[in-house]
């Protein structure tokens, strides 16, 4: 015994003063009798909104404000409770979801270091589209000497315009004054295929155009600008109340493909007893090859963050 919450995508969400809330297969169910009126959606697209009782020989009858419609247990694509709305308009909009991470290490002692890593992530979900506003600045002083001093910020949006195809657009920009870069920017475009796509796991795969660019500091130093090629892979593994997502980009210039830039982030997030905080455990590479003074240059980050997330905002 319980209320009912919600049907939608073929479960059913009861609320329990023992249990709390629990999901049941629909298609499991055989009648369902309600006490008070509810919202209830068939199959065919009807609506109507009243009381649900057994129906004699199974199913259900709803005693709407026309008249009783009867209809089985399977036939109902959604309920909901009077005064909410349908789920399946609000699974179609867009909702906003936000993070906010702090990373603070600091030594004293023989050696004296300063590290500091902030970032913001905003994200805007769709029914088949992804929207994600980004930011991070690390800086890190060691004996008084800065040997860190990175800024980016970015935009990445993606379409699926069919189950497992997509199109994106992203934009990079930031600088590293530890490296010598005053300025750089990378903007892609191409399309992505979903090798994997379930609610649980997503790998994508994705490839494209893009434009770089790279103002360079120092004596004889110069600037990069050159149109060259896309690639990226995306994957995300879901588990029970964690995550782990991993991204790699690969961006040659087409007039020497010796000339790229890999960027490469791993985390895994744990969450804590507070619903509103977590832990990010990971790491981020990034390596350049610096066509101006031929250095080869990979900074590695490894890191610990307690990320503050808050949301769902919903547009129309």
């Amino acid at each position: 015994m319980g209320r009912i919450k919600l049907i939608h995508a073929g479960v059913i969400t009861i609320s329990t003063d023992y249990a709390g809330d629990i999901n049941v297969k629909q298609g499991l169910v055989t009648s369902i009798t309600t006490d008070e009126p509810v919202g209830v959606r068939t199959a065919d697209g009807t609506r109507v909104v009243g009381v649900m009782a057994a129906a004699p020989g199974g199913g259900v009858v709803i005693a709407g404000p026309t008249g009783p419609v009867g209809t089985s247990v399977g036939n109902i694509s959604a309920s909901w409770a009077v005064g909410q709305e349908d789920p399946d308009i609000v699974a179609a909009r867009r909702k906003w979801t936000y993070e906010a991470g702090v990373d603070i290490n600091g030594e004293s002692g023989t050696d004296h270091q300063l590290s500091t890593d902030y970032s913001f992530k905003a994200t805007r979900t769709g029914p088949s589209d992804v929207l994600k506003l980004y930011t991070d600045y690390n800086r890190q002083e060691t004996d008084g000497e800065v040997s860190t001093d990175q800024f980016k910020v970015g935009v990445d949006y993606s379409d699926n315009f069919a189950p497992v195809e997509s199109w994106y657009v992203r934009d990079e920009g930031g600088f590293d004054r530890v490296n010598d870069i005053l300025f750089y920017d990378i903007a892609a475009t191409g399309v992505g295929y979903d090798f994997i796509k379930r609610d649980d796991e997503t790998l994508t795969g994705r490839v494209g155009l893009s434009y770089r660019y790279d103002e360079y500091s120092g004596v004889g130093a110069g600037h990069l600008s050159e149109p060259g090629a896309d690639f990226g892979i995306l994957y995300t593994r879901k588990f029970k109340t964690s995550l782990l997502a991993d991204t790699l980009s690969f961006d040659p210039t087409f007039s020497d493909p010796s000339v790229f830039v890999i960027n490469h982030d791993v985390h895994y997030d744990i969450p804590l007893v507070n619903p509103y905080w977590k832990l990010s455990l990971g790491m981020t590479n990034s390596y350049d090859s610096r066509p101006v003074d031929g250095v080869d240059k990979l900074d590695t980050l490894y890191f610990a963050r307690l990320v503050l997330t808050w949301g769902v905002q919903q547009t129309r």
